[in-house]
């Protein structure tokens, strides 16, 4: 008679002491939570224990293996100290799209103990100035392309300047010949501790500028192990004994490295499984088929709106994609058709999902394979290193299937937001619980269902948009006198930004857009706009009626 085996039962085993995800009792900026204790301390030790031959880097025709990506990083940190006099403590930002600089960068930075500013590459000139002076950072890593935004803004901000990969002439140093003449030493010895701060990462709240998610080496770390303890939580409840696979694995990076799901699930998740990063410059389908064939890609991880894209591809392409094995998402939930399509449109390829934030560094709940298919509104269960409870306005904790606002805590939870003891004093309540925003329930066995947000916020292909910073760039229209955005159901993105606006005159859609192309970056500029000439509508107390403008815009444009 063969015995079932719970997903409890497995983290159970799997985290017992002497076992290699033993999980023991600790703190984390003082709030108790649960350590690995076989974990690497720091990134630093994640990336030196894993210096290996095996391909790492793939870019186009350049490639990197482990240990040649490990000397380069050691020369850039010599460069930041030498050079710079970068010391533990410093803020090194980092502004560019998905170049092997930016991981190498990232990699020397955090290894000094310097904390990482992943900039937003899509932010506008004014959003560049405001994250390195919110931060303070010494140094910016940029490539061409925002190298041109900050020379707009060059007055307004002090940082040494490092060009990555420019195209023209440029009067910054660039990193190549910063470098060239340099032999390969070794890491410059100003060792991290597991609760240094390692990265800023921006996320944008529903008012306001983007706020910085300061976390440290133990937060990362605990989440990378996290994810490698579900995955072998998975196989032990399937019965199934890994083998070594015939190709080394391999992953496409197609999200963003700013996005914790980029740098935290794509790259520095393949360390430790010795997994090889094919990066892309942007995301296009036909090339993403192309490269999965190539390289023999086995797992994606990107927002639905990508995925669906990918779906899409394997259904008219006549690429091999036989080598994928999961097609991950993150950043906004799937539709269940969509999930039911990856099941159906590659050979072995199946979906998984999770709830995550920035602030959690991207882990909270997982779900995957038939489990999924079964449950494809739901995002899972709970990390074996977090918590979670879902609470009533007054503060009390809800029963199984009760809605209310999801609350978190654990070892991955950030320390806080970077100079925001405002935002923080609203964010963490008693006991060390974080509150999300998020309206959720869970039901009996435990899976999350994500049902509405508190926060104002649109996702478009899982990228955060705060309602109130487009509202307030259409009310600096001189025509426009009230605003409304919210978001518009969208098959491919998820959700699209709409707005109702309240103009004293005519206005012209493509005019208005046109305007905010100063003030917003492209993705944040509303795709959906309705122009109105009496007031929006309000409640006794002056509150615009968002909900009923909502509803009435995908009313009419028939989402």
């Amino acid at each position: 008679m063969s015995v079932t085996v719970t997903r409890n039962d497995a983290i159970r085993e799997l985290t017992a002491p002497g076992e290699p995800f033993e999980l023991t009792d600790g703190t984390v900026f003082g709030r108790p939570c649960r350590i690995f204790r076989h974990a690497p301390a720091t990134l630093r030790e994640l990336f030196e224990d894993n210096v290996s031959d095996a391909p790492f880097i793939v870019y186009d025709d350049e490639n990197l293996s482990f240990r040649e990506a490990w000397e380069q990083k050691c020369r850039i940190a010599r460069l930041l100290v030498d050079e710079y006099g970068v010391k533990p403590g410093d803020r090194v930002a980092i502004s560019m799209r998905n170049f092997p600089e930016w991981i190498l960068a990232f990699g020397a930075v955090t290894s000094i103990g310097a904390i990482a500013v992943a900039m937003n590459s899509l932010w506008t000139p004014a959003e560049m100035a405001y994250g390195l002076n919110d931060s303070g950072a010494k140094v910016l890593f940029a490539d061409q392309e925002r190298l041109d935004r900050l020379a707009e803004v060059e007055s307004d901000v002090n940082v040494e300047v490092i060009a990555v990969r420019a195209t023209g002439t440029s009067k910054f140093p660039r990193l190549d010949d910063l470098i060239a003449g340099r032999s390969v030493e070794a890491m410059p010895d100003m060792k991290p501790g597991p609760e240094d701060i390692a990265t800023l990462l921006y996320t944008s709240g529903s008012t306001g500028h983007p706020k910085g998610v300061a976390s440290c080496h133990r937060n990362i770390i605990s989440a990378l192990l996290s994810w490698e303890l579900d995955g072998a939580a998975r196989m032990k409840v399937l019965g199934v004994t890994p083998e070594p696979p015939a190709n080394q694995p391999a992953t496409l990076l197609a999200v963003p490295l700013f996005h914790a799901t980029g740098s935290h699930a794509v790259y520095l998740s393949s360390y430790r499984s010795q997994r090889k990063v094919v990066c892309m410059y942007k995301w296009d389908a036909t090339l993403a088929a192309e490269l999965i064939e190539r390289e023999k890609i086995s797992s994606v991880v990107a927002p639905a709106a990508m995925t669906a894209d990918l779906v899409n591809e394997a259904g008219r392409t006549n690429r091999d994609l036989s080598t994928l094995m999961t097609v991950g998402g993150g950043g906004a939930p799937r539709a269940p058709e969509q999930v039911k399509r990856i099941g159906e449109s590659f050979q072995k390829a199946m979906p998984n999902t999770g709830w995550g934030m920035t602030e959690t560094n991207a882990i909270g709940t997982g779900i995957g394979g038939q489990e999924y298919l079964d449950r494809p509104a739901s995002s899972g269960r709970c990390a074996a290193v977090l918590e979670l409870r879902i609470v009533a306005e007054d503060g009390s904790v809800l029963d199984a299937n009760e809605r209310g606002e999801l609350q978190v805590r654990g070892t991955s939870v950030f320390q806080g937001y970077w100079n925001r003891p405002d935002a923080n004093a609203e964010t963490f309540v008693e006991g060390g619980w974080m509150r999300t925003g998020d309206v959720a329930y869970l039901d009996d066995e435990g899976y999350l269902f994500i049902v509405d947000r508190i926060k104002d916020l649109v996702i478009r292909g899982g990228e955060n948009i705060g309602c109130g910073e487009v509202e307030a760039a259409l009310l600096t229209h001189p025509d426009i006198l009230e605003a409304s955005v919210y978001a518009v159901p969208d098959e491919r993105l998820g959700e699209e930004v709409g707005a109702t606006v309240y103009a004293s005159g005519p206005l012209d859609e493509d005019e208005v857009r046109g305007y905010l192309t100063s003030q917003l970056a492209k993705f944040q500029i509303p795709r959906y706009l309705l122009i109105q000439h009496e007031p929006l509508p309000r409640t006794a107390s002056g509150k615009i009626l968002k909900r009923e403008l909502q509803q009435s815009a995908i009313r009419h444009w028939g989402n």
